[in-house]
């Protein structure tokens, strides 16, 4: 019964904390300005995160062993460094974009400036990393996390024309008032929203501070190619939201605010108050996930003690590094900074980075030195070939379909 409970568990943590703030606003535009018409790069994405998350998580059980710990091992420091350079950028940007997620949520519950509430949140989140338990925090957030269900029930409850929705989606066709290149750009910020880096090395990260073993691959690929693509069924139900609200009075989404209207259209009062919960614990989880993921990783490389189970006395430089990205994202976001903005910028590098991402864990998850047995199958090694293509060719359109389009404007 324990087994059973810890896998369930796991899947609805997963469920709750797969959708971040980047996933909110991205697909929130995206649906009131293209409908479901990008719904298949959503789940083009989804199903890309879950074979690298399973090949991390995979490593993880077999080699007892940090991914950048073995990046570094495996293809040298140089590599190492490059890998962990564009990574870190990423996650750092992405760690204050969730800060500023999380003030906007606040925001909306205190009608307080933001800027005034992101000290606050700066503190919270370090107090979190800092003095709560792993297990508590992931749990407990990414249960809350299941509140922004109420997406789902919503669309069912605004009763959209479903058949023009799956054609939309189905017919992979741009509106007539968008350009094709604006379309591109939304195409690979979609496709980085839902493959963001820090998910896979929190992913395994957490796996190795849980001390996953063999014995719990099957727990672990539940927990991937269960709660991953629920929480990609989300991301459309956003998405499907926003198109019914938005799209037939031509509103673009350019606030968390407007995120959320749908809900209140469907539910009124009692929605918005569930959305918030939601908005809250699912950009907070992020936060913690994203500012453990960069002291994982400069942990891993550099080997130094790292560890949300380890006390601070045991792993200063990695509580030092979670302060120092605390003081970072809250000194960017007092200026007044949109988070939003950062936001968009932090999916479209995520973008740029996912084949210094993808590739050494496609590396290592291929090497008996580690893996034993349970290197990857030819299925595995097909779809992470294919993947890698289409992370290269993300990573080269990325910056200069966000300078063309200027950010999809």
């Amino acid at each position: 019964m324990k087994k059973v409970f810890a896998l369930a568990l796991g899947i609805l943590t997963a469920i709750g904390g797969f959708v971040d703030i980047g996933d909110l606003v991205v697909n929130a535009q995206v649906g009131a300005r293209f409908g479901l018409s990008l719904g298949l790069v959503v789940v083009v994405g989804v199903l890309g995160i879950c074979v690298f998350a399973e090949m991390s998580g995979r490593v993880a059980a077999c080699s007892k062993r940090g991914t950048f710990d073995l990046v570094r091992e495996r293809l040298g420091p140089r590599m190492g460094l490059l890998n962990l350079l564009a990574s870190l950028i990423v996650t750092v940007l992405t760690f204050i974009a969730e800060v500023g997620g999380v003030a906007l949520s606040l925001t909306l519950v205190s009608s307080v400036n933001e800027v005034l509430v992101v000290p606050l949140v700066g503190l919270l989140v370090w107090l979190v990393l800092w003095r709560a338990k792993f297990s508590l925090m992931e749990n407990v957030l990414g249960l809350l996390g299941l509140c922004l269900v109420v997406f789902a029930v919503a669309l069912w409850k605004l009763s959209p024309a479903w058949g023009d929705l799956t054609h939309q989606m189905v017919a992979v066709a741009k509106p007539g008032d968008e350009t094709w290149l604006t379309y591109c750009y939304y195409v690979v910020a979609l496709f980085g929203a839902a493959m963001t880096p820090y998910e896979v090395f929190f992913f395994s990260s957490g796996g190795v501070e849980e001390k996953w073993g063999i014995k719990d691959l099957t727990t672990m690929r539940a927990n991937v190619f269960v709660g991953f693509p629920l929480g990609g069924l989300l991301s459309l139900a956003i998405a499907g939201c926003a198109s019914v609200v938005f799209g037939p009075a031509n509103i673009d989404v350019a606030s968390l605010s407007q995120v959320g209207m749908p809900i209140g259209v469907a539910f009124g009062k009692v929605g918005i108050a569930i959305v918030l919960v939601g908005f809250v614990a699912a950009t907070f989880g992020a936060a913690c996930e994203t500012g453990l993921s960069a002291g994982y990783s400069l942990g891993q490389y550099f080997g130094f003690q790292w560890g949300k189970y380890v006390g601070p006395g045991k792993a200063t430089r990695f509580h030092l590094v979670i302060v120092v990205c605390t003081l970072l994202a809250v000194a960017v976001l007092m200026t007044g900074v949109d988070p939003i903005m950062v936001t968009e910028i932090s999916v479209v590098g995520s973008a740029v980075a996912l084949p210094l991402t993808y590739f050494p864990i496609l590396v290592v998850a291929n090497d008996r030195d580690y893996m034993g047995e349970h290197t990857n199958g030819m299925l595995a090694n097909t779809l992470g070939s294919v993947y890698l293509v289409l992370v290269v060719v993300a990573s080269i359109v990325a910056i200069p379909l966000l300078i063309v389009t200027g950010m999809g404007s």
